[in-house]
């Protein structure tokens, strides 16, 4: 069968050319030979020059995700066997891998896939067709090259549950790949020890990209008494308690993450001093406020309040919101960690939504740090889609 060929439009592609990975529907002149949708196909600039290799699927605005961008690298066996190796040794080099995000989609030059590792378990999530028929390669070189450093994966969980799926043409799936098991895992990570529910939990079962921020956190809550809002399953008070905190108070709206949070306090001994309820932060704040009660550190780590360009006004007034009473339930001089998940919520405007509310509620920021996700979600700087997380710690004081 002849090589599917996608060329583009003259005067576009800027996003490719500038070493990104996507091609959008509205940038295709025309599409020649025959495919089916998830193929590997070749793509071409408006002039035949040659582009790359990426596997395409005209049901999606990304119609094209590009995977290789030498002819002399096609996609097969060999490829992916590389990017997994290359992504392995990238995670071994920079950080604790006992868990981790073992790929991270276009970052890994995996496009439109996420594996990550929680002790002996692998956790995948697919979000392309391209890749979701590539998976079950991607998933045996993963098991290949763990065994040569001698991990041994007990079993794999597939959360392909979100609804992006739905826009490629692919139903929702969640379930075990391969044998079933307890998927119930115990992992640890800053010396705090977690049980992590790969079926239940949201995303893939736990965020592992704040491990270095609830670390740099813990550093300030020795003997203090700290508020933890959108806690999910505890893991920055859990990191506050370890630390030595005082008292530690931990919010969420899910049962089932307050359930497991509590769990995870038991298992680390911490539960005489870390404590969590099941409540709505935006209802909670205003009523804590009341009280009068006052924290030497608030920590606020709320969901992405947008997932499109187009809800960001509502977003922005959420953030506003409730850094604004986060602001106001600190002590003069104790500290405030906020941070925003949401790549539309780019850094620019996450800064002056924060700026606003210290203005509406009378308080001044001395910025302590400026983090963002952990170096096994690395940023690829010509994919913006992997830059997501802004995370802030500022001391915060009244108006003198």
């Amino acid at each position: 069968m002849q090589e599917a060929v996608v060329t583009l439009k003259k005067g576009e592609g800027r996003t490719l050319k500038a070493g990104g990975m996507w091609v959008y529907d509205n940038e295709i002149a025309s599409v020649t030979g025959e495919f089916e949708e998830g193929d590997i196909v070749a793509v071409q600039d408006f002039d035949g020059y040659f582009m790359g290799y990426g596997f395409i699927n005209t049901r999606s605005k990304i119609t094209v995700r590009l995977m290789s961008r030498r002819r002399e690298h096609p996609v097969n066996e060999s490829l992916i066997r590389s990017r997994v190796e290359d992504a392995w040794n990238y995670r071994k080099a920079v950080t604790d891998t006992g868990c981790c995000r073992l790929i991270f989609g276009e970052a890994d030059f995996l496009p439109g896939i996420v594996i990550d590792k929680f002790s002996d378990v692998l956790v995948v999530e697919s979000l392309a067709l391209g890749i979701d028929r590539l998976k079950p390669l991607i998933l045996e070189a993963v098991k290949d090259v763990l065994a040569r450093d001698g991990i041994a994966i007990r079993g794999i969980y597939e959360r392909s549950d979100s609804k992006i799926r739905l826009k490629e043409g692919m139903e929702r799936f969640k379930g075990f790949i391969g044998e079933p098991f307890d998927p119930k895992v115990e992992i640890e990570e800053n010396g705090v020890r977690y049980l992590v529910n790969v079926a239940d939990g949201q995303k893939t079962g736990f965020f592992l990209d704040q491990k270095y921020n609830r670390a740099a956190v813990a550093r300030l809550c020795p003997g203090k008494k700290v508020l933890d809002c959108f806690t999910h399953t505890g893991s920055f008070a859990l990191n506050a308690g370890k630390a030595g905190a005082a008292s530690v108070l931990g919010v969420d709206a899910s049962d089932l993450g307050i359930e497991q949070a509590r769990e995870n306090a038991v298992l680390n001994h911490l539960e005489d001093r870390v404590q969590f309820q099941c409540a709505d932060v935006f209802d909670l704040l205003p009523r804590l406020e009341e009280r009068g009660e006052q924290y030497d550190v608030v920590i606020l780590d709320p969901p992405a309040f947008t997932k499109s360009r187009s809800s960001i006004k509502n977003a922005v007034k959420g953030y506003r919101e409730i850094n604004l009473r986060g602001m106001r339930l600190v002590k003069d001089g104790g500290f405030l960690a906020t941070c925003s998940c949401s790549h539309f919520m780019d850094p620019e405007l996450f800064a002056r939504t924060i700026r606003e509310a210290a203005h509406g509620a009378h308080r001044r920021l001395r910025q302590v740090e400026f983090r963002t996700q952990a170096c096994d979600h690395p940023i690829l700087w010509a994919a913006d889609e992997s830059y997501y997380l802004k995370f802030y710690i500022f001391q915060v004081c009244e108006e003198k």
